[in-house]
């Protein structure tokens, strides 16, 4: 499969020059790859060197499809081809050994978000997991992915996929308009830089995370290598300039992560930093001058760096993160980072010699036009399978059943009941592979925004026939995690019980993010609208060891407005949050350790801080479940054997399930609903 370029449609100005090897670039691939490593170990930023990659693809591809046009055709097929022997082996070596490791070191929650990443890595789309996952805010609080590095991996292998056509199609526009290809390629991906780099400073600004995993925020940045590629022959640089440039080039790539907040405003217009620096080095070039940075970045120990670059790469982020779970650890020492960074090199080296070289030229690879492919399934298969068998076997461990009998003193029923708050014989619920899926299924449903969406949605539980009271659950995640204390409740009482939630997000008039005060706005006005019997929302905030727990103004301010439109409040303390996530310390150590349970004076106030505000409105009653969550003096991570914490702060809604009867209790006590029908509106 391949373009031919039409003969009589020439460049005048070029030949179709092979490739020459460059070793400086080599060296910026290395320069690179160390910023990435160093800043990821040792600095926990960003550095801008995946940045410096996309640059060098984008130079190296464009300038090999250039000259592929101008002798006369794409093949597309050997392209591919090549990419996937170039790309293939030494990531799947990574996923494999990685995925057999985690098995061990990771804790049970996390194994299924790893075996879909393995899928989504291998198949060039984790940067399209990672947005999901990003958008999904319970995945916010989860501890890293040993494979979210392949994010931009899969931007590389969808480049590759995408702009062989792009060219091609540039080629036959040119062979129609008799245009040179040159010229008609630059204008091309002068258009794609723009737009590409108008939509990165447009999403960046609206919302972050998904603007850096998102494939159209980094289309520019391979543009504009591509644009360098197509221009660097025909822009003639004295010298002396070419050397300032590639120092400040080098300069420029080595402060980016130190001087920008590279994690959290990228790649906007911010990217053009590291981008515009890597463009300096390369129009740089060899300047055959001993004070030029392409002799420093053609040092021997850099290009060997660079030769193993790519699997150094894939290596440094999952020794790192399985390294920090094994030792129960944030951070690593500067000698623990060092010893990361070795085993990586080491690593990195092994693959580049026993992996990446010997399937380039693999017989089963160079041997037919369509053996590449025969290798890439051939490689890909035994991953795939083992992933996919591993999420099989993670969702049958997640599915668990609680007998009836043991129903009177499970979770806080225990506490209820006097029963013992573990019992050794019976097993624990949720288990712990279930524990990513112990949000109410609101979270699963279109019912829940992440904090970057500012629009309302009205989710129910209904009831069967009319509703006896209809009552209004509105606010961030901590007040959403009580719809799965409701539920039951609907049809013992025949509760309509409606959800108006948005993560990060509480029931407030002064919160920082502009997104949530406009949805908090329009949430206050349909709840007037709507004249519930209740509105349930949270008391508190900052239930966090070192924090101070408080009632905010803007709680108060919103209780207000729904007191003078005659809706009364109930209002919920807030549960305990962690510096750490209890369930995973009890798999870690024992559901007895000491080190797993959250001490009470440093997570509660002695008196609720309710109590003491100022201008609440008498139409607003409180709830304080605490005595459920903690006893005089901890906070245990297990109570009646159901684990209390789905992470670091949210509740399991397993536990929450066993509190149904006590929640339904404190409801129909303050609102004096106890003379209503119980077992729903027909009965």
């Amino acid at each position: 499969m391949s373009v031919p370029y039409p003969e009589g449609v020439t460049d005048e100005s070029v030949t179709a020059r092979p490739r020459r090897f460059r070793p400086e670039l080599q060296g910026l691939r290395a320069l690179a790859v160390l910023l990435v490593v160093v800043y990821h170990v040792w600095l926990d930023r960003v550095s801008g060197g995946v940045d410096v990659f996309f640059v060098i693809s984008g130079f190296l591809i464009t300038g090999q499809l250039y000259r592929a046009s101008m002798r006369g055709r794409i093949e597309f097929r050997r392209m591919w081809g090549r990419m996937l022997t170039r790309l293939l082996p030494a990531a799947l070596t990574v996923l494999a050994v990685v995925m057999a490791v985690a098995v061990v070191v990771l804790p049970e929650h996390r194994w299924m978000q790893t075996a879909r990443e393995v899928v989504a890595s291998a198949l060039f789309f984790e940067n399209w997991q990672l947005v999901a996952n990003s958008a999904d805010y319970f995945a916010q609080h989860s501890s890293a992915s040993v494979f979210q590095h392949f994010w931009s991996l899969a931007i590389q292998g969808q480049f590759y996929l995408v702009w062989p056509l792009l060219v091609a199609l540039v080629v036959l526009v040119a062979r129609r308009a008799g245009r040179t290809l040159r010229r008609s390629l630059v204008v091309a991906l002068a258009v794609v830089f723009a737009l590409s780099l108008a939509y990165s400073i447009w999403l960046t600004a609206s919302n972050q995370p998904l603007a850096y995993f998102h494939s159209a925020t980094r289309v520019w940045e391979f543009a504009l290598g591509g644009l360098t590629a197509l221009v660097i022959d025909e822009v003639r640089v004295p010298r002396a300039v070419r050397i300032v440039f590639g120092w400040v080039g080098v300069i420029a790539l080595v402060s980016c992560g130190l001087v920008l907040q590279v994690g959290t405003e990228f790649p906007g217009y911010v990217a053009l930093w590291p981008t515009v620096a890597a463009v300096l080095v390369l129009v740089a070039g060899a300047t055959e001058s001993r004070i030029g940075a392409d002799r420093f970045l053609s040092a021997r120990p850099l290009v060997k760096l660079g030769n193993i670059s790519y699997a150094l790469y894939l290596w440094h982020w999952p020794l790192l993160v399985l390294f920090l779970v094994a030792r129960d650890q944030d951070t690593p020492s500067v000698v623990e980072g060092a010893g990361v960074i070795a085993v990586s090199l080491v690593l990195a080296a092994l693959t580049h010699r026993f992996v990446e070289q010997p399937a380039r030229s693999a017989r089963m690879a160079t041997a037919t036009p369509w053996g590449a492919y025969r290798f890439a399934v051939v490689v890909l298969l035994p991953v795939l399978v083992a992933s996919v068998s591993w999420q099989v076997v993670t969702a049958q461990r997640a599915s668990f059943t609680v007998a009836v009998e043991e129903k009177a003193t499970l979770g806080a029923q225990a506490i209820h009941t006097r029963a013992p708050l573990v019992d050794d014989t019976k097993p624990l619920v949720p288990p712990f592979a279930a524990l990513p899926d112990q949000f109410d299924s609101f979270s699963e449903e279109e019912c829940w925004y992440s904090p970057k969406n500012d629009q309302l949605r009205i989710c129910t539980v209904d009831p069967e026939g009319e509703p006896v009271r209809r009552v209004v659950v509105v606010g961030d995640s901590h007040s959403q995690q009580y719809i799965a204390a409701m539920r039951p409740i609907v049809d013992r009482r025949g509760w309509q019980v409606i959800s108006m939630g948005k993560g990060g997000c509480p029931f407030t008039t002064n919160w920082g993010d502009e997104d949530c005060r406009a949805w908090n706005e329009a949430v206050r006005d349909e709840i007037i609208e709507m004249r519930p019997d209740v509105v349930v929302t949270m008391a508190t905030r900052d239930v966090r060891v070192g924090l101070q727990e408080w009632t905010p103004p803007g709680y108060i301010e919103q209780w207000q407005a729904l007191d003078a439109a005659g809706i009364p409040v109930v209002a919920i303390r807030d549960s305990p949050r962690y510096d750490f996530e209890p369930s995973e310390c009890v798999q870690k150590h024992s559901v007895t350790s000491p080190e797993c349970a959250g001490v009470r004076e440093e997570l509660l106030s002695p008196r609720p801080p309710y109590l003491d505000a100022e201008g609440v409105p008498p139409s607003v009653s409180f709830l304080d479940f605490s005595d459920y969550f903690c006893d005089a003096k901890i906070c245990p991570p297990v109570i009646g054997n159901v684990l209390v914490y789905m992470d670091d702060n949210h509740v399991t809604a397993t536990y929450l399930e066993t509190m149904s009867p006590i929640v339904e209790e404190g409801l129909v006590e303050v609102m004096n609903w106890e003379n209503d029908p119980v077992g729903g509106a027909n009965q």
